[in-house]
Parts: structure tokens; sequence; C-alpha cells
């Protein structure tokens, strides 16, 4: 995945999330690597509150890597195990739709995906606390049925409402249980995005 879309100004993802929006400037838009988008996090300072904080798509390479890494599969990788053990690490990216391809090379296809009965979803992510790179990565899981045949590699790792807090604060062991794919049931896929 290389494209996403947050449809929705930093005021309504706060109220959706239950999440203080600060200064954020976000008003709605498109999201690409090297772009910044919102995500929410823990305070810096500690305590329970969550909050807004712009960051860039794309978190700095391995040593022997030379682009921004974007989506995070390895799960086990010694190069990530370390940000995923620490819960501070973690944090939600929200989102209205993705992005999906179909089709061979030079016909390609883009398709959208959505939830239906969520119009504010959360990604899983992982961030980076570098004052020179703030970035942010979304984790990836197995495709459901319903998205293999656009991407049978993988599908970003979709959070329900009631994980998200898990995945912020719960030891690796436990958090881990959430990297699963999201029911494709619950999903729809269109050739735009839906309107907020």
């Amino acid at each position: 995945m290389n494209l996403y879309r947050l449809d929705a100004p930093a005021a309504a993802i706060a109220a959706a999330f239950d999440v203080n929006a600060g200064r954020d400037p976000w008003t709605g838009d498109y999201v690409t690597p090297g772009r910044p988008a919102p995500v929410i996090a823990p305070d810096s300072r500690g305590g329970l509150r969550r909050y807004l904080r712009p960051k860039l798509w794309g978190v700095p390479p391995p040593p022997q890597g030379t682009q921004p890494v974007t989506s995070v599969r390895n799960l086990s990788s010694p190069f990530w195990i370390g940000t995923l053990r620490h819960p501070e690490l973690r944090c939600l990216i929200p989102a209205t739709s993705f992005a999906l391809w179909s089709g061979t090379a030079g016909a390609r296809r883009q398709h959208w995906a959505s939830l239906p009965g969520r119009p504010v979803f959360a990604f899983a992510g992982i961030q980076r606390q570098n004052e020179d790179w703030p970035g942010f990565a979304i984790l990836s899981t197995e495709p459901n049925g319903l998205l293999e045949r656009f991407n049978p590699g993988a599908m970003p790792l979709i959070l329900a409402p009631e994980d998200h807090e898990r995945w912020l604060t719960a030891e690796w062991r436990e958090a881990s249980r959430l990297v699963t794919p999201y029911p494709g049931y619950l999903m729809a896929i269109g050739d735009a995005p839906p309107r907020p």
C-alpha cells in the first residue's frame, strides 16, 4: 500500500478516537510516503492522554536500506522487534480508505477499500521519535479473502475500536495477537474513495 486517504479534519478525528487534537492543522486529504499525516500517540511527557501528532509517512531504513520504510511486515525482525516491544513507540494511524490495484502492468486499475460501518478507522503503526525525521510506518498482515485478489501478499493491519488501547499499551506478547486480517465482510471496495 502506498496511498491512503484521511478525509476528516483533525477535530473530527479527535472526537472519533477521544483524543486531543492539539494544534494539528489537518483538514483532510490523501497521504503518500514522505507526506505528513496525523497519528494518535501517547503524550511524550508521559500520562494517559492521547494526542494527534503530525508525522511523516516513512521511518528511516535499516542499515542496508536506502529508502524510508512505510510498511512493516516481518515483525520478528531484530530491526523492528525493539520498537514493537515498547508500547510508547506504537501508534494508531487514522484513515478513511486506502488504495488497491488490480490488473497487469500498463492496464492497472485503482480501487479503494473502506469500512462502511466506520467512516474513520485506524491502522496499527509504529513511530520513530527522531527529531530530524519524526516518521511512522503501518503494520501489514496476511490479506483477507476480499483483498487478496488485489494484493495477495499483504494488507494493512486494521484494528477494531476495542483493540486500540491494547495496541497502545499492552506488552508485545499480547499486542502481537492483534496481528490478523480484518474481516472482509466488514469492508467494501469501490472505484472511488467514499465521500465524507
